[in-house]
């Protein structure tokens, strides 16, 4: 442990103790799709592939919609792939396919699943969050490419 140098702003207090450490608790995942939709639709699956470990037998028995505006497309991936998780932490649900629709600054999603099963879905990863670091969307040659990180 090493001590940071300097006054510290309030008085009696002794100086800061502690350290930085790496740590790599981070699964990065890279989808394609021919369209953008679909690459949004190949993104949840990689998601439901990170939090499941039998995401084939997920059965489309509930059907969930919802809509998110973001100005840049990175940045609607991210936070699509985080309302994924939060419905999965919040209501336990799993999808086994999502309709999507792209507009100008907004997805709306279409979902068709079923609310999470220990014993028949199995748990794969817990996962923290979408990261922003490292994450992207490229034209490819036959479609777009995105990459993104997973906090596990």
């Amino acid at each position: 442990m090493r001590a940071l140098p300097g006054a510290l702003p309030w008085s009696g207090c002794k100086p800061f103790m502690f350290d930085f450490f790496e740590h790599t608790a981070d699964l990065g995942i890279e989808v394609q799709g021919a369209s953008l939709e679909a690459l949004f639709e190949e993104a949840a699956n990689a998601f439901l592939g990170t939090i499941l470990q039998h995401p084939e037998k997920v059965k489309p028995t509930i059907t969930k919609s919802f809509e998110i505006h973001e100005t840049n497309t990175e940045l609607l991936l991210r936070d699509f792939l985080n309302q994924l998780l939060i419905l999965f932490e919040t209501q336990r649900l799993v999808f086994s396919a999502i309709k999507i629709t792209l507009k100008e600054n907004a997805l709306l999603a279409l979902a068709f699943g079923e609310e999470f099963e220990a014993q028949r879905h199995g748990r794969n990863h817990e996962v923290k969050a979408i990261t922003y670091h490292g994450l992207s969307i490229t034209k490819s040659g036959n479609g777009f490419k995105a990459r993104f990180i997973v906090d596990i």
